[in-house]
């Protein structure tokens, strides 16, 4: 019996960690009016990505999406500022098996329903400004996503080994809706019942420079 009761705990104790450990939508805000970033044009393409997690109640899919061109501005040892311009007919999901049913969701990515690859070919970060924060960066910049612009401040931390300079965020959340990336969302259909689809998509960066910045 005391077995069972401290298994439950156990779980119990587990399923309250999971719960505070879910992360917040990160707030939307104007877009910050800021010099253009110089194009160092310093980044590893093949290296650096996008990560993405969309939700709906029967489950999940994931993937990445790659950069088209990106710099990163090393001030003195900190980062300074930054653009990553994302190629968004690049994106890929990494979940499923079945190369048809993979092709299939890509495609309806790719389509008006979510991100209109076709008309909105490349999505955008630009860095505005980086506070240091407990050893970590608080970084503020303007997401561009089908042409809607609204800045974000995320978690970051940059690191430098062997003369490669990476930057890489937290996962974070942003709600796809203030993008106007509506297809199954709950911000814009009424009496979708189960059959919506998250507005909160999960993403984080991983940009690597591909060579030494100067620092």
């Amino acid at each position: 019996m005391k077995k069972i009761i401290l298994s439950l705990a156990v779980v119990a104790a587990v399923l309250v960690s999971c719960k505070n450990e879910k992360k917040e939508t990160v707030e939307t805000k104007e877009e910050v009016t800021v010099e253009e970033v110089v194009d160092l044009d310093n980044v590893d393409l093949e290296a650096s990505m996008i990560t993405w997690k969309g939700d709906k109640p029967t489950g999940f899919h994931h993937g990445v999406i790659m950069l088209e061109e990106g710099s990163l501005v090393i001030t003195d040892g900190k980062l300074t500022g930054g653009k990553f311009v994302v190629d968004m007919s690049s994106i890929k999901n990494e979940d499923l098996e079945d190369q048809d049913e993979s092709a299939k969701l890509v495609g309806h990515l790719s389509s008006p329903d979510f991100f209109h690859a076709e008309m909105y070919p490349t999505s955008k970060f630009v860095i505005t400004s980086v506070e240091e924060k407990e050893g970590k960066l608080d970084v503020t910049g303007n997401l561009t996503i089908k042409d809607i612009t609204k800045s974000i401040t995320i978690p970051a931390m940059l690191t430098t080994v062997d003369g490669v300079t990476t930057f890489e965020s937290e996962k974070f959340l942003i709600n796809r809706a203030d993008f106007n990336v509506k297809y199954g969302s709950k911000s814009f259909f009424d009496n979708l019942k189960d059959k919506f689809i998250s507005d909160d998509m999960e993403m984080s960066f991983v940009v690597k420079t591909d060579e030494e910045v100067a620092m």
